[in-house]
């Protein structure tokens, strides 16, 4: 990483790690004294730290004893973990991020049931619930922060969610109001309770009573409780309106009374395809949803916390057939090239990380897919060989050759 060049890295704090029970009440110093370890020794080569608290790894002993993120008493507990971070690492680590694409954990948790706990029910107040708490949760944790920390330690703390642009199916008005609706359900879910005190009302009218309230005392530990957004943007989809549907088909997705498409009107892809069904590259989507946030949460600092697209991983092929990716490499000049649109068009981006810097386990695909800009050798002791859009990326920090600009046409 240091020899490419990259002066930032974003990494997730296990909260396991630190508390084994993750009550408290018991802090493990080999946990900390890794991570100790890990900081420093990116520090020592100029690399910053960038921390996630919670990135999906639930410590068992809360889920079996409370429910996990359907209790409201996970929020202390993870203000708790939050604080013993801060007082840990916060001297060297200055930019911290609560919890990782909380909607994720809502759907794939406890409403399709593929992401542990294994949840499956629907349209059931669960995945609704689970997410009120992670927002009460990344709240707590700024507060603690602010009070506790802030003033000594000069850091920030954001709150990173994931969005794909919802482009209008159409310019008719029920088409329109669908793609807001797509993104009231993606940002607005986590964003405006923050900002605004409340949960967006089309989320308060299709949802109804499984949607949590929240009380005075909730809103005004949320008021203005972030530092920055992190956006994790991959794609973009086609929207467009849903008519109610009926009893026995009311499923999560469907709530949001959408039609999700690939395809325009006229048949063509929105995109190409990277190897993930869902993945399809439409660079210009990430600027729009910028430039959303932009507009709707007054200008706030924003960093690209997650950007990029997989290969399908193939045992038999050659070395070489991944480390050439020209694919990846023009999708971040694309993507690149878009976010550098978005700045000129006015929006505080503070920093771009690319998805992921070295070949990993995807939770719902495991090594089935590789996301990294350096291939991980799997048969031969996990040995890295950076990929062309490694040197791509060095190539560009570095401003050392006329192909490694964005495409900002």
């Amino acid at each position: 990483m240091a020899k490419l060049g990259f002066g930032a890295y974003r990494f997730s704090i296990s909260w396991s790690r630190i508390f084994p029970d993750g009550l408290g009440t018991e802090i493990n110093e080999q946990g900390v004294a890794f991570y100790n370890n890990l900081i420093d020794f990116m520090i020592e080569k100029g690399i910053q730290p960038y921390a996630t608290l919670y990135h999906w790894d639930l410590p068992h002993n809360l889920q079996k004893t409370m429910g996990g993120w359907l209790s409201d008493k996970i929020v202390e507990y993870f203000a708790l973990y939050a604080e013993a971070c801060f007082a840990n690492f916060g001297d060297r680590v200055k930019h911290w991020i609560t919890i990782n694409e909380p909607i994720q954990t809502c759907i794939n948790a406890y409403a399709v049931g593929i992401f542990a706990p294994g949840l499956c029910k629907g349209v059931a107040a669960e995945p609704f619930l689970a997410g009120h708490h992670q927002i009460l949760a990344h709240a707590a944790a700024v507060d603690v922060y602010r009070r506790k920390f802030k003033a000594k330690q000069g850091g920030q703390v954001g709150f990173v969610i994931d969005c794909e642009w919802a482009e209008p199916m159409s310019d008719k008005m029920e088409d329109q109001a669908a793609a807001a609706r797509r993104i009231d359900f993606q940002l607005g879910w986590f964003l405006d309770p923050i900002y605004f005190g409340d949960y967006p009302e089309s989320m308060r009218q299709r949802v109804g009573e499984y949607l949590p309230k929240f009380s005075e005392k909730d809103r005004e530990l949320m008021r203005n409780k972030i530092d920055f957004i992190g956006l994790n943007h991959y794609t973009t989809r086609i929207i467009g309106n849903r008519p109610n549907p009926q009893p026995q088909e009311i499923h999560f997705y469907q709530v949001e009374q959408i039609e999700r498409s690939e395809k325009w009107s006229s048949g063509e892809a929105i995109g190409e395809r990277a190897a993930s069904e869902w993945l399809l590259i439409v660079p210009w989507g990430i600027r729009k949803t910028i430039n959303y946030i932009v507009k709707k949460y007054e200008n706030p600092i924003i960093y690209v916390t997650e950007n990029g697209m997989d290969d399908e991983d193939d045992p038999s092929a050659p070395v070489d057939q991944f480390l050439n990716d020209t694919k990846r490499v023009n999708f971040f000049k694309g993507y690149v090239g878009a976010v550098a649109q978005a700045i000129k068009d006015g929006a505080d981006v503070r920093g771009y990380f690319a998805w992921s810097f070295v070949d990993n386990f995807e939770w719902a695909m495991g090594f089935t897919k590789r996301f990294g800009i350096v291939y991980v050798d799997y048969k031969n002791g996990l040995s890295r060989h950076p990929k062309a859009s490694a040197m791509w990326f060095s190539r560009f920090l570095n401003g050392e050759a006329a192909d490694s600009k964005p495409d900002t046409n």
